[in-house]
């Protein structure tokens, strides 16, 4: 087993997952806490708390956090770095805490595709990690889709992140499946997003009439009332229908060329799984990485950056 080195964490608002780690970046244990919209005091105190437990055996180590720890509503707010951004920007736009000890990663803005005002906060780790993971990455170009609550979409050029768009098809599900009459449904989430009903609503997306996502979300309800789907069944639909919506939508923007046949997924598998699915129908291809895995890889080459810098300041 290595000897821990530092602590590297993924702060969000809905988790935070840290990880003990040696200096080459291998997590050596994790831990699991309240995500920043839950921790009700102050953020260093949930922090402090996770940590002690290690801190008994190996004592007092340096940390790297990312996320929405960074945010207004976090810990403390670190700038936005405007695209194009090339990893020596995020390094240098880390904000220092506890006498350098602690550092939290900055967040990314751009102008987008639609020429609106479009930021992300924990992503942009995770393609420093992506980009360690699988070196092809770091050159030419690549289109990038990061799943989840809030999707982004990504252009990375010769390892340089050009610009992104975000598209909130997680909230959106969560909202009309939680908060509507179009669905109610009360299975676990993991059960949701499966099966017959998920693979007919990407199919509607193949209908050549190109009706848009507003046309199709009534379907959800209709179906149901026609004895066609379940309410288990209608929240796969409405996934189905979100997800393609998403990705074609994405792929009208972003994919330039017929040699640009490749999305490169990076999220939880479960989720990364979907949306391959969606993609084949648009007959593209996909890699899939692990998102916590890049969050890992991306926080470990933040550290391994600002090393020198930390026993600079120990002496």
């Amino acid at each position: 087993m290595g000897v821990a080195s530092f602590v590297a964490g993924d702060w969000g608002t809905s988790h935070l997952l840290l990880f003990l780690c040696d200096e080459n970046g291998v997590a050596l244990d994790s831990a699991r806490g309240p995500g920043i919209g839950q921790v009700s005091g102050p953020c260093a105190t949930a922090f402090d708390s996770l940590l002690e437990r290690w801190e008994m055996h190996v004592g007092t180590l340096p940390a790297v956090l990312c996320g929405m720890v960074g945010s207004s509503i976090g810990w403390t707010q670190t700038p936005y770095i405007s695209c194009p951004a090339i990893p020596d920007k995020v390094f240098g736009g880390c904000v220092s805490l506890r006498g350098g000890r602690l550092h939290i990663v900055p967040g990314l803005r751009c102008r987008n595709r639609l020429q609106a005002p479009d930021f992300m906060r924990g992503e942009e780790t995770q393609i420093l990690g992506a980009a360690h993971l699988d070196a092809s990455l770091g050159h030419g170009r690549r289109l990038l889709c990061l799943p989840g609550t809030h999707t982004k979409w990504v252009v990375l050029e010769e390892g340089i992140i050009k610009e992104f768009l975000t598209a909130p098809t997680g909230e959106l599900f969560a909202a009309v499946r939680n908060h509507s009459v179009l669905v109610r449904d009360d299975c676990d989430t993991e059960a949701v997003l499966a099966g017959a009903a998920f693979e007919q609503g990407l199919q509607r997306f193949r209908d050549p009439s190109q009706a848009h996502l507003l046309h199709r979300l009534f379907e959800c309800r209709g179906r149901q009332l026609d004895g066609e789907l379940s309410a288990h069944e209608a929240a796969a639909f409405l996934s189905g229908l979100l997800i393609a919506s998403d990705v074609n939508g994405a792929l009208a923007l972003f994919a330039q060329s017929a040699s640009e046949r490749t999305v490169h997924l990076i999220g939880a598998p479960r989720l990364t799984q979907l949306y391959a699915r969606a993609l084949s129908y648009q007959s593209f291809g996909a890699t899939e990485l692990d998102g916590a895995a890049a969050s890992l890889a991306g926080l470990a080459r933040v550290h391994q950056h600002l090393s020198p810098r930390l026993a600079t300041s120990a002496v």
